[in-house]
């Protein structure tokens, strides 16, 4: 494949980076698209050379090729990397030798994917890894001019009996993975909780509890490097979380007031990002109140939804790549 090549790592059924790869396709950007956790080593060559007497690129040190099926990247030449939501490297339980590979797969290709000279991460896979902490987002958001409610992290029973019986309380998981229940694919909501209900389960595992904030609408906001697009959702009254009743919701887009983008953009900026998903409670009073930041978040729907140019935004910045061109 010739041109500075744009790698897509993400899982194989993902309709979100497929928008992305079809812009990049009709604007003639060269991508290969790979699942590293799931295609490594069935159908991915890697030949990276570092050092000794093998002559680099200029500028570099280091050169070689990735290849997927029948496409192909120069390392030296990626403009960029989107990195979406690729498998996770298999670990290889069941013996030895297999728990071996798997290690070596991940630090191996996950090592070169990682350190890709002259590219732009849309976002570094680290970065991503970091900021999914939510006490780290929540500091953030704190110390970056956010209003945050009140949150409690723990797995003290007498501890969140408490903090439920001086406010209105909500609980929400720490991590969105995966779920299921009875065999089916389920999600675990944010949702209110007394003080009545806390038993010694919570002792089981850290918790999330936080103050309910008494909004009447949220906000949406997907920042794509320093662009940011707005949607305000409305939900039936009474729903704490918006994502599970999605087919009763409404849309309403609105341009991101100054200071907030620009918040938004620093707090992206103290965790590496280029992307990032946030949602606000929004009160009467017009304050918008933090809840998170997915940092490889949906928007798929809300581009359709409220007709936000989101894919341009994100094919813009991963066709200039790190130098801009």
């Amino acid at each position: 494949m010739d041109g500075r090549a744009v790698l897509v790592c993400t899982e194989y059924e993902d309709p979100t980076a497929d928008l992305v790869i079809a812009e990049l396709s009709r604007r003639r950007v060269p991508v290969v698209r790979l699942d590293p956790g799931r295609d490594f080593p069935a159908s991915v060559t890697l030949a990276v050379h570092i050092g000794g007497t093998f002559r680099a690129e200029a500028g570099t040190g280091w050169g070689g090729r990735l290849t997927v099926g029948e496409r192909s990247a120069e390392i030296s030449a990626v403009r960029a990397l989107y990195h979406r939501r690729p498998s996770p490297y298999p670990t290889g339980a069941s013996e030895q030798a297999a728990r071996f590979a798997a290690q070596e797969n991940r630090r191996g290709l996950g090592g070169v994917l990682g350190a890709l000279p002259g590219c732009l991460y849309l976002s570094h896979p680290q970065s991503v890894a970091r900021a999914e902490y939510k006490p780290a987002q929540l500091d953030a958001a704190a110390r970056g001019g956010f209003a945050v409610p009140a949150t409690l992290v723990t797995n003290d029973p007498g501890e969140a009996k408490a903090f439920c019986a001086q406010q209105p309380c909500v609980y929400k998981p720490l991590h969105a993975g995966t779920y299921a229940i009875e065999g089916e694919p389920a999600g675990i909501w944010a949702a209110t909780v007394e003080a009545g209900e806390i038993d010694g389960s919570v002792s089981r595992s850290a918790h999330l509890f936080q103050a309910r904030v008494p909004k009447i609408a949220d906000v949406r906001a997907v920042v794509v490097g320093e662009r940011a697009f707005c949607a305000r959702i409305t939900a039936p009254p009474g729903v704490v979380d918006w994502r599970s009743v999605y087919g009763s919701l409404t849309y309403e887009p609105f341009t991101c007031p100054d200071t907030m983008r620009e918040i938004l953009v620093r707090f992206l900026a103290e965790f590496g990002l280029l992307f990032g998903a946030f949602d606000f409670a929004v009160t009467a009073d017009g304050t918008w109140w933090f809840l998170e930041c997915n940092p490889n978040g949906q928007w798929a729907w809300l581009e359709e939804a409220a007709g936000l140019p989101i894919t341009n935004a994100i094919a813009d910045l991963l066709e200039r790549g790190a130098d801009g061109e």
